[in-house]
């Protein structure tokens, strides 16, 4: 099946905002996707634009815990679905003697 060419890409997406990685698209080199999937770029992935380069390409994504920059003709491989700033998570109540224990 054809990817839709009006679906939100992920290399389409403003500074700040936040998506659910979707899919990828099926004519991407496969090492390439199989190295991104390694980094954490699959399906079902929160992902944050957290800043561009200057000229525009490449931009800062943060994943699972990690940040990675992507040119756009690899971030235009997949399709996304925006979503909302997640909650925070809340914070962890310790003690310093708990800390050092």
């Amino acid at each position: 099946m054809p990817a839709d060419p009006h679906a939100p890409r992920l290399s389409r997406l403003a500074p700040g905002s936040f998506a659910r990685l979707e899919a990828v698209a099926a004519h991407a080199p496969r090492p390439l996707v199989h190295r991104l999937m390694a980094l954490g770029f699959t399906p079902g992935t929160l992902v944050r634009v957290v800043r561009r380069a200057p000229l525009g390409d490449p931009t800062e994504y943060e994943l699972r815990g990690s940040r990675i920059c992507l040119r756009s003709a690899e971030a235009d491989l997949f399709t996304v679905s925006p979503c909302p700033e997640p909650a925070p998570a809340p914070a962890l109540q310790t003690t310093p003697d708990e800390a050092l224990a």
